[in-house]
Formats: C-alpha cells, sequence, structure tokens
C-alpha cells in the first residue's frame, strides 16, 4: 500500500476533531480499594483475582524457572487472559489514495485519556457483549464473508512480561462500501498515521501493531522513495527489500530458532496468594514488590459516556517507572539493518520472540551485577543526540494497564560501533522484520510499535 498526499481530513481538521471528541465525553478514573470492586473478587482457595463471569481476564500467580546466570527464578503477578481479541483497521480509498478508519477512543489506563485507536479493538468477551453492552461498532467488516478484501490477518503477542501467552488477531480489511461515519472516527492517511506516529501517547498500542502489519508499498523512482542518501530513505529502501542483508531470512529464523530450543523457560501458574514468597505484598489498595520495582496491581472505578459500557470497575497493572525500548540500527555496505535481539520474557508462548536492541526498565537493573546489565544499555543512555533518529513516548495498552509507557528511541550508529556480542543478537534488514510478521509470536509488540514509528521517519 502506498501512501497518498490527498486526505479526506488535514492534519489541522484532525486535531480540532479530536479536541472537540475529548470534550464531548466525560472520562474519570479513580483508585479504589479491591473491595469496592464491583463483579471482581479474590477466589477464596487460590487468591486469584477473578470475574464473576468467568471471562475477560485473572490475575493469578506465575512461577518462572530460567537458565539465566542472574535472576533465573522468581514469582511474580501475570494476567491471564486466554481468549483472543480482535485489532481490525478497515482501509478505503478516496480518489484513489488509501485511508484508515481510526476511533478516537478512552482506555481506562491511557495517559491523556482519548487515543487514537484501530476501527475495531475489543476482547472476545467485549465483542460478544458479555458485558451487557452495546455493540462493536464496524465489526461487520472483519467477519467471515464480508465484502472486504483481506489484506493482512494474523495473530501477534503482546507483553511477554505482564501477560501469560496474550495473543490478538490483527487484521487489516480493504472495502469499497459507503461506509458510515460514527462521529468517534475519522479517515487519515497512512503519511498522516506516520506523522501522528511522532507525537508522544497519540496513537496507542493497538493500532501500532497493526499498522506495523500494513504491507509496505514498493520504492518507486522520482517519487517519495527516490534515493536523496537520507536516513528516511535508507528506512524506506530497507523496508522494500532494496540492498543486500547481512543474513538471510532463514538464517534469521535459525537464529530465534536455535536459542528456543537452547534456552529454558519454564512457567507454572500458581495460587496468586503464593507469590508473597516472591517479594510481593498482597495489600488491600495494591499488590506490590517489598523492593519498590516492577509494578502494581491495583483497582479503578470508570467513567465513560463513549464506550459501550459507561461504568464499571476493573483491575489494572500499573508499572512503577517507564520503561526503554531502543533500536540500534546502521548501514551496511549501503543498507539499513537493526540491531534484534532474541528475548525470553516470563509470560511468552514460545520462549523467545525478536525485540528490540535494549528493552528494560532501566531502574530494575540499578542493583545488577555490571555484567549483567542489559547489552547495549549505557550505549543508549549516552548516545549523542545528533545520532537520535526517533524518540518518543507510547503508551501500552490502556485496557489493562494502568500509564504503562515506554520511550522508544532509533539511534544510528557507524559501521564499526557494534558488533553481534552473541548468538541472541542479529543484524536484520526491515524487509526481514516485515517478513516475519507473516507469523505468530516473531515479533514482541515493542518491536512491532518501533517498525510502526520508523516507518513515519
Amino acid at each position: 500500500m502506498a501512501d497518498g498526499d490527498d486526505a479526506v481530513m488535514s492534519m489541522a481538521d484532525f486535531h480540532t476533531w479530536f479536541d472537540a471528541r475529548a470534550r464531548a465525553h466525560s472520562f474519570q478514573v479513580e483508585r479504589i480499594p479491591f473491595a469496592d470492586l464491583t463483579g471482581w473478587d479474590f477466589e477464596p482457595d487460590t487468591g486469584n483475582l477473578v470475574h464473576e463471569s468467568g471471562r475477560f481476564f485473572s490475575v493469578e500467580g506465575l512461577r518462572v524457572r530460567t537458565d539465566r546466570a542472574w535472576a533465573a527464578r522468581w514469582t511474580q503477578p501475570i494476567i491471564v487472559q486466554p481468549e483472543i481479541g480482535m485489532l481490525g483497521i478497515l482501509v478505503k480509498r478516496f480518489d484513489g489514495v488509501p485511508h484508515c478508519l481510526m476511533q478516537a477512543k478512552m482506555e481506562p489506563g491511557n495517559i491523556n485519556g482519548l487515543q487514537l485507536s484501530p476501527t475495531v479493538q475489543a476482547t472476545r468477551s467485549n465483542y460478544t457483549k458479555v458485558h451487557g453492552g452495546a455493540g462493536t461498532k464496524y465489526l461487520e467488516y472483519f467477519r467471515p464473508g464480508s465484502r472486504g478484501r483481506v489484506l493482512f490477518d494474523g495473530l501477534q503477542s503482546e507483553q511477554g512480561t505482564w501477560f501469560l501467552h496474550k495473543r490478538n488477531r490483527n487484521i487489516v480489511a480493504e472495502t469499497e462500501d459507503d461506509v458510515p461515519l460514527d462521529d468517534d472516527f475519522c479517515w487519515l492517511t497512512l503519511d498522516q498515521l506516520h506523522r501522528l506516529l511522532r507525537l508522544d501517547h497519540m496513537v496507542n498500542m493497538d493500532s501500532r501493531t497493526v499498522l506495523a502489519c500494513i504491507p509496505h508499498g514498493p520504492a518507486g523512482p522520482g517519487g517519495r522513495d527516490a534515493a536523496d542518501g537520507s536516513f528516511a530513505e535508507a528506512v524506506r529502501s530497507s523496508l522494500s527489500g532494496h540492498g543486500r542483508a547481512v543474513h538471510d531470512l532463514g538464517e534469521v529464523l535459525g537464529r530465534l530458532t536455535e536459542v528456543r530450543a537452547r534456552r529454558e523457560l519454564v512457567q507454572r501458574l500458581v495460587p496468586l496468594r503464593d507469590v508473597t514468597e516472591g517479594g510481593w505484598r498482597l495489600g488491600a489498595e495494591a499488590i506490590d514488590h517489598r523492593d519498590g520495582k516492577y509494578f502494581d496491581i491495583v483497582a479503578v472505578d470508570v467513567r465513560a459516556t463513549n464506550r459501550e459500557v459507561t461504568a464499571w470497575t476493573q483491575p489494572l497493572l500499573a508499572p512503577k517507572r517507564p520503561g526503554l525500548v531502543a533500536l540500534l540500527v546502521r548501514r551496511i555496505d549501503g543498507t539499513l539493518h537493526a540491531l534484534v535481539q532474541a528475548r525470553s520474557d516470563a509470560g511468552m508462548l514460545n520462549v523467545a520472540e525478536l525485540t528490540a536492541t535494549v528493552h528494560c526498565q532501566p531502574d530494575n537493573y540499578a542493583d545488577a551485577p555490571p555484567e549483567h546489565r542489559p547489552a547495549y544499555l549505557d550505549h543508549v543512555l549516552a548516545a549523542p543526540p545528533d545520532r537520535v533518529r526517533l524518540d518518543v513516548m507510547y503508551s501500552e495498552e490502556g485496557g489493562r494497564f494502568h500509564h504503562a509507557q515506554n520511550r522508544y528511541l532509533v539511534i544510528e550508529i557507524e559501521d564499526d560501533a557494534a558488533a553481534e556480542p552473541d548468538d541472541r543478537y542479529l543484524w536484520t534488514t526491515l524487509n526481514q522484520l516485515t517478513s516475519l510478521l507473516r507469523h505468530s509470536n516473531y515479533l514482541t509488540v515493542e518491536l512491532r510499535s518501533l517498525m510502526a514509528g520508523l516507518r513515519g521517519l
């Protein structure tokens, strides 16, 4: 799909519309004690935090064993949500230019309340109306047998540190129908969305993961993709598959498979009350860690006039501090490559996935031995400003996390500034990473967010 300049709505009109949607609705989110949750309770036998319907999600305990040299075993709370939700973007051409139908949506954990969401962003419990509320708008365009043409359809993972085996269906469908436009929705070109991806806390995580999966159009002579030596041109050329890769795709897949086969990641669900063995404290208003690290489990009361249900309570996972997701890139023989790592997280389904060069909460490593600090973390923190190509704060999923945010960085380095330190790290082209999105559980949601952000440079 190619980007277009002829938009249905100008960027100035978009910001006016977005501000108006924020004023048109009332949003209120307040912390409450666990005892004030409605429909949620701690099971008497396990202490697990569950919904009375048996749906939505639960908060349980997870005991993890790995073969890492440092902090190899631990116990933690984890969100268990086995059902697969839907994240769908509807595409329609206006005067030949593809536009995406996007939604101004409030989530209880969002920073700034409203963020730009996909056309459809719903758990199975929501779109089957377990909550008893209104139906999900535009869901019919993503149903089997709909008249839309599917451009992408795949299962993609979510945060392995906080979810156990969580996946969502990412789907992009194109229609020629005359689509009725709800007040909370607007049509935006890919170029406009890429520009909005440069703004802090504007485009939500669910939009970013789907946008990363949209097929990239071929580079064309004389157009926006014409060679000019810029970093933006290098990104587009790498996305389009031009140039030569350091490793062929088979070797990339082989490296990941080797890590998955060799690394140890043993996961065992345990009662939530058992997380106290790992230093977690079960309080009346929060479940937190005695070291003041990682995250809390909290409860909130929500009021939102533009949701299918306008009032509810629920648990949320609240990270203690922002994280850092940084990608080192360099031009190797003229082709832009990214240094990615095969990383294991507590809740991953397939042991390891490819993620950014650095992916961590830096404060969690304040007391780690120097040899066990994440590789390249200090390199990233000391990067000179003139080498930074992307620096933006993105929020993570607001339906399950409270004010979860990461600083996303892309840093271009010189050809000899970094090597692959071990077989977990390797240099890939952006086209190779895009190719891997056809498969489930190959790229973390954080790396997909970076891929979406890179497309806007």
